[in-house]
């Protein structure tokens, strides 16, 4: 009888003495960090991977994510400083640096996401409020959200938070206001095409008059040059004529006359209405051109 009580007694003793070793072992995750809380009061933090003791019963584990997190941010109207209206949709990441001022500031992830959706909020309005439509459309978003995420990470280090990236996914003006603004830059673009088609109209006048006046220069130039050739050749063609007929007057005269048959019957009409014995045919009358003695006509 008393081997069977004992037997229980030790069976139970052993039950106890497992139960205790569970309770006193907690095993930390790679993607954990571990924050050892006795009694209600923070003991110590455990961030290294593997088997660790706690005093059981007593010791209570709470594990923290140590990945970086996502925070989805809902869509913003923000107010540029040319006073134009954005929506806004950002997101950001951040990751719990401090587990013990976390726990004792938010205490938990939903806490934290809440949190940090209205620090963004303020600060997205803050940053993008500075700066006009185009720089956060176009020119400086890039700069923007560095400057958001160094102002979010300073307002979360007090929380044991660390902000490692924000991000603007869109920034357009609200569906009402954005036909008006196409409109306008449609209108706009439809101005500037037609100021340069206007300049090159201009442009274009300008050359053609350019080009009309170098060629009426060049023109007269070359009627000019043109005149001063024929007069040369004229001046010439005289010169031997002069020259033919001082060496013999009889041949010059008689080629003069043979020109002179060849221009007027050039036509197709042949007809002349002049005397037989005229001083034009002189040469029908006698080869030597000379008018003919009574006795030449016998």
């Amino acid at each position: 009888m008393k081997n069977g009580i004992a037997g229980i007694v030790a069976l139970f003793v052993l039950l106890v003495a497992i139960v205790v070793g569970y309770s006193s072992m907690f095993t930390v995750s790679e993607t954990q960090q571990v924050l050892l809380v006795r009694l209600g009061e923070p003991v110590r933090v455990v961030t290294t991977p593997g088997l660790n003791f706690k005093v059981p019963f007593i010791d209570t584990v709470i594990s923290i994510d140590k990945r970086i997190l996502d925070l989805e941010n809902p869509a913003q109207e923000v107010i540029a400083s040319d006073q134009k209206r954005l929506v806004v949709d950002a997101f950001a990441r951040y990751r719990i640096k401090d587990p013990l001022r976390f726990y004792q500031t938010l205490g938990s992830i939903q806490a934290a996401n809440i949190q940090l959706t209205t620090l963004l909020n303020a600060s997205l309005r803050r940053v993008l409020g500075e700066v006009t439509f185009i720089n956060v459309v176009r020119d400086e978003r890039d700069v923007l959200m560095s400057r958001i995420q160094k102002q979010l990470d300073r307002e979360t280090a007090s929380y044991g938070i660390s902000v490692v990236d924000v991000r603007i996914r869109r920034a357009d003006l609200p569906e009402q206001n954005s036909q008006a603004v196409y409109q306008r830059m449609q209108t706009e673009r439809q101005r500037e095409a037609a100021e340069f088609r206007a300049q090159g109209g201009q442009k274009a006048q300008e050359i053609r008059s350019r080009a009309d006046r170098e060629a009426t220069v060049i023109i007269a130039d070359a009627n000019s040059q043109a005149e001063q050739v024929r007069g040369e050749g004229d001046g010439e063609r005289n010169r031997l004529f002069a020259e033919a007929y001082g060496k013999d007057a009889d041949f010059f005269a008689f080629y003069r006359s043979m020109t002179a048959y060849e221009n007027s019957m050039k036509g197709n009409d042949t007809r002349f209405l002049l005397r037989p014995d005229s001083e034009f045919f002189r040469y029908f009358a006698n080869p030597t051109g000379k008018p003919a003695t009574a006795g030449s006509a016998r």
